[in-house]
């Protein structure tokens, strides 16, 4: 499946076609011969991807059995200590990974900082193609992609012949899946931050008080207080926590900035 029309048979547009897709992607990841695949549809949840009919993707589809030790759906912490959802958070790209480190297309140096001691144990695998998909709302979903030879190491030359066709295929298959299948964040529609909310909220993000906020900005403090009230309001959000946190999966400001 090497026509990125192709991409069309992974996406999801009602419950019914999950199953379908999900079958069309096992059949992508059979071509490539003896490999399996475990997708995520968002790594903070361990909720596990379902058909319309309540049958796990995972058991009934791509292959994984109840009986086997690796059964990463009922890991939680796995996201958490594993090296590879841990870098599918700092990197949007496809790419592929050992116990020697982390191939992406253009260099993330940010990745040199994942320890990878205890590799097998931890990933649960000894080598794998990670796809991330990064959503709005900060959701990530991610799939990896295993040799079920433990002797192949180095995948580089398999990751170059479909990493860009897996990338484009399980990003259809999991934003549209996570559209259908999972209940959408409680974030208002339509809602418009003002330019004078917008900068508050800004400020508050990288830890400045009211007071320093409108030291900054030469407005009062009562001023600064009304209009991260008036954003608060906007984005039904409880407390200033979250009113950034939500301007932020937005658009309106940025966390690392």
């Amino acid at each position: 499946m090497s026509d990125l029309k192709d991409v069309a048979a992974m996406r999801i547009t009602s419950p019914q076609d999950v199953r379908r897709a999900a079958i069309a992607l096992k059949a992508l990841v059979d071509s490539m011969g003896a490999w399996r695949i475990a997708i995520c549809h968002n790594i903070a949840s361990n909720r596990p991807m379902r058909d319309a009919d309540g049958a796990m993707l995972a058991t009934s589809v791509f292959g994984w059995t109840e009986e086997e030790e690796d059964r990463w759906w009922r890991l939680p912490r796995l996201a958490l200590d594993s090296p590879l959802p841990t870098a599918c958070r700092y990197e949007s790209e496809p790419f592929w990974c050992n116990a020697g480190g982390f191939h992406t297309l253009l260099p993330n140096p940010q990745l040199a900082g994942i320890g990878l001691q205890d590799f097998e144990r931890r990933a649960l695998t000894h080598a794998a193609i990670l796809v991330p998909v990064h959503m709005p709302f900060g959701v990530i979903g991610a799939a990896s992609i295993t040799p079920r030879d433990r002797s192949l190491v180095d995948l580089s030359d398999i990751f170059a012949a479909y990493g860009d066709i897996l990338g484009l295929c399980l990003r259809a298959f999991v934003t549209s899946y996570c559209r259908v299948m999972v209940s959408p964040e409680r974030v208002p529609v339509g809602t418009m931050l003002s330019k004078r909310e917008v900068e508050c909220l800004r400020w508050a993000a990288v830890g400045k008080t009211d007071l320093e906020i409108g030291m900054i900005m030469s407005r009062s403090r009562a001023t600064v207080r009304f209009h991260i009230h008036n954003a608060a309001m906007k984005l039904d959000a409880v407390n200033r926590s979250q009113t950034v946190f939500k301007a932020a999966q937005l658009g309106y400001i940025g966390l690392n900035s």
